[in-house]
């Protein structure tokens, strides 16, 4: 039986940008107003083409960490499950795994004076609930994945202006946007 490896897949045609996954994260863990641990962000393939096609990104909990690489103290630990954990109380708020990281996951809190990230909210998990994202998303955008059975034919591992995957190997997958539909009311 493969190893469960947990992830997300974001539905890029379903999003409709309403952020209620970025607020759910941060009532959830009543994080300060300029951190962020997902962030929801217009997505313009093609500028000739203004489609609204969003994009919602967090932490990728990849399988090869640059945060867990570059971390001092060894803040950052990797669960069985491809969840990748920071221990809040060991940061000394280096910002290493903030300037490491190619997806911008790692948050730096002024307040705090610390770093802080996504952990897939893994005690929701473990209560088996969906992560707050998740559970928020109105038009089931935004899915936890298990990678080691996940089979979506148009889900790819990358999409434009997405840091290179072939660095961290993120545990994200995205359905790429097609064609816009319009709709309109007959008058």
């Amino acid at each position: 039986m493969p190893k469960r490896q947990l992830g997300f897949h974001h539905n890029m045609d379903l999003c409709i940008g309403c952020k209620a996954c970025q607020m759910a994260c941060k009532n959830e863990y009543g994080l300060e107003a300029e951190v962020n641990w997902r962030r929801v962000y217009p997505f313009r393939e093609d500028p000739a083409h203004p489609e609204r096609n969003f994009i919602s990104v967090a932490c990728n909990h990849c399988e090869d960490p640059e945060c867990a690489r570059v971390c001092p103290v060894g803040a950052y630990t990797k669960r069985e499950d491809g969840i990748v954990v920071q221990d809040h109380d060991k940061c000394i708020g280096c910002r290493l795994c903030t300037m490491a990281c190619p997806y911008g996951a790692a948050r730096y809190s002024p307040t705090e004076r610390k770093a802080s990230k996504c952990q897939l909210c893994k005690d929701r998990l473990d209560a088996g609930l969906q992560p707050a994202c998740v559970a928020a998303c109105p038009m089931s955008a935004l899915k936890l994945i298990d990678l080691s059975t996940f089979d979506d034919p148009r889900a790819v591992r990358s999409v434009p202006g997405f840091p290179n995957s072939d660095i961290t190997n993120p545990s994200i997958r995205f359905t790429p946007p097609v064609a816009s539909r319009q709709y309109r009311r007959e008058s």
